[in-house]
Order: structure tokens, then C-alpha cells, then sequence
């Protein structure tokens, strides 16, 4: 039986743990009202992004003067994964969560026969993926050292990607992140951004109706400029959204 001293110890021990997690929770309340702002008001942008693409691509009908970033290669063999998570743990299931919908498409696509490609962004994906995929992994990228995420952090990570696909690395990229509902509610969500086509452009954001619209140079040029960009602007987008429901998931696993 536990002495009196080992038990107050016990209770001494306790009480400084819950002193440590309200301190996180604190801390993770803060970055959470920054993160979500942040989120929120990439959404509209990157949606408009999308309705702008699906018009223009709308206009030249798919035909020969869109960039191969939006018809793609005509194969399907070579597919890409693009995995965001957090770099730290202490956040519950977030980053498992993401990972296993990323090893489901995984494992979906080595029983089709197709050949997958892994650049883990965040070092828990990396951690939980290299188990059983590690000779897939051909990139990882650091963010431990940003302390605030930028638009140059996603352009480097989107011009990685353009620079492997017009290399003929692959034919089909999809971006792996948790898109972030609420405090209690993150979404693991998988976009496919090559080939950058209509079908992946945000379905509410397609409003153009039937609005007439000239383009000025032609449609094909604007979209060899817009679509590397919009790249970018969805891969924003997902760290965005990752670091709102990181911090979250933060305050959840501390309550």
C-alpha cells in the first residue's frame, strides 16, 4: 500500500501536470483565434480562384491551348500524394488522421497497379507514413523553423510540385490536409491539384452563370500564368487551414 508521502507526491504531480496542460491550452486559445482568422480569409480567394479557372477553362472548351497543368498527361500511372500535418504532436488524433486517409488512397492506388510518389509536409506525417512507405517518400519539407506561414512557404512547396510534373515525375498530384470546421471538428480532406481542371475547382464557387466574359491575352495564356499560381493558392490554403485545426486539436487534447 502507497505511503502518505508517496501519495502527496502522487497529488503534487497531478496538479503540476494540470497546471502544464491549462498552460498549453492558454497558449493553443491564442495561436487558434490567429490561425482560424487566417484560414477564414483564405477561403474566399481561393474559391474565387477556382470560379475564375472554371470559366476560363469553360471558354476554350478544354481544347489545345490549355497548359498540360490542366489537361494533364492523358495517363493515370504516376501519382503524386502531397501530405501536410503538423511538425509537433500533444494534439490528439489530427495528424493520424490525415496520414490515414493519405495510406488509404496509398494503398487504393498499389492495388490498381499505379506506381506513388509521397513529399510529406510536416514531420508527424513523415514519422507515421515512413513505417511502411518510406521508399515512396522522394521529398520532405521542414516548417519547424516558420513561425508564421506565409504565401513564400506554399509557393516553394507548389514550384517543388510543377517543376517534378514538368519533369514528366508524375501525372496526377493529390494535397492531403484537414480542412478546419470548428475547435471539436477538423476534416482530413484530399484535393486533387494536377491536373488543375474543372472538376477541381470548389463546386459553390463556379458562379459565372450565363455571363459573357473577353478575355485579354487569350484564355490559353492567362491559364499557363494562373494555374502554377492557383497551385500555390491551394496549397496555402491547406497549411492554412492545417494550422487552425492543429491548434484546435491542441486545445481539445489539453481540456
Amino acid at each position: 500500500m502507497p505511503s502518505l508521502k508517496d501519495l502527496r507526491n502522487r497529488i503534487a504531480s497531478v496538479k503540476a501536470t494540470q497546471k502544464i496542460t491549462k498552460a498549453m491550452q492558454m497558449v493553443a486559445a491564442a495561436k487558434l483565434r490567429r490561425a482560424q482568422e487566417a484560414a477564414e480569409a483564405a477561403r474566399p480567394y481561393s474559391e474565387r480562384m477556382g470560379s475564375v479557372l472554371a470559366n476560363i477553362t469553360q471558354a476554350i472548351g478544354g481544347g489545345g491551348d490549355a497548359p498540360a497543368l490542366m489537361t494533364g498527361t492523358g495517363k493515370d500511372d504516376v501519382h503524386l500524394l502531397v501530405v501536410c500535418t503538423a511538425e509537433r504532436g500533444l494534439c490528439g488524433g489530427f495528424n493520424s488522421q490525415i496520414a490515414r486517409l493519405a495510406r488509404d488512397h496509398i494503398r487504393k492506388l498499389l492495388a490498381d497497379g499505379k506506381q506513388v510518389k509521397i513529399i510529406c509536409v510536416g514531420k508527424k506525417g513523415f514519422d507515421i507514413l515512413r513505417r511502411d512507405y518510406a521508399s515512396m517518400i522522394i521529398d520532405r519539407v521542414d516548417l519547424r523553423e516558420v513561425k508564421t506561414l506565409r504565401f513564400v512557404n506554399a509557393d516553394a512547396i507548389a514550384k517543388k510540385v510543377i517543376h517534378l510534373f514538368n519533369e514528366g515525375g508524375f501525372d496526377i498530384c493529390t494535397l492531403f490536409y484537414s480542412q478546419f470546421k470548428s475547435v471539436i471538428s477538423q476534416i482530413p480532406t484530399a484535393q486533387q491539384i494536377i491536373p488543375a481542371g474543372v472538376a477541381s475547382a470548389p463546386a459553390e464557387a463556379v458562379d459565372g452563370g450565363n455571363a459573357v466574359y473577353e478575355y485579354e491575352p487569350e484564355p490559353g495564356e492567362i491559364l499557363s500564368d494562373l494555374i502554377p499560381r492557383n497551385i500555390s493558392v491551394q496549397v496555402f490554403r491547406a497549411l492554412l487551414e492545417n494550422a487552425a485545426g492543429e491548434m484546435g486539436a491542441k486545445m481539445s487534447a489539453m481540456d
